[in-house]
């Protein structure tokens, strides 16, 4: 899929929205970054962007990215290790199938919004906001395009 027809596909607002929902409900952190131009392996795209928008840099290690390379029609996500080690086995495959999914039938923003929700329910598994503590939003929620 061309670059400028996904971006026009997305809805930023409402995944935005599904970020902060997921955040709500947990200390974890999660992003949405969308690859500007072809992305040779996604996996090792998604890696360097999170080190690069400073996801490891949060308190519990609990970030995620999801990378969605438009040019490639490829995805990755990734979670830092604080979430990686809490997640079940095939847990991020499942998430990637979904959203597979959702990309061939054309529901971009549906995949991705529902991508976001599945990751931020493990993370309310896992890193529940704790009664009376203010949670500090550490990253970003826009969409990051680079």
């Amino acid at each position: 899929m061309r670059q400028d027809a996904f971006l026009g596909a997305i809805d930023d607002e409402r995944i935005v929205a599904a970020i902060r929902q997921a955040e709500s409900r947990s200390r974890g952190e999660i992003r949405v970054h969308v690859a500007l131009g072809p992305v040779a392996d996604a996996r090792h795209a998604a890696e360097a962007d999170f080190a690069r928008l400073g996801m490891a840099a949060t308190a519990e290690r609990n970030g995620v990215l999801i990378l969605v390379a438009p040019e490639s029609q490829s995805f990755a996500l990734v979670g830092d290790r604080g979430i990686d080690e809490k997640c079940p086995a095939g847990f991020w495959n499942e998430i990637a199938s979904a959203l597979g999914e959702e990309f061939r039938q054309g529901r971009f923003t549906d995949g991705i919004v529902t991508a976001v929700t599945r990751v931020g329910d493990e993370l309310a598994r896992h890193f529940p906001r704790r009664p009376g503590e203010q949670d500090r939003d550490e990253l970003s929620n826009a969409i990051s395009r680079g």
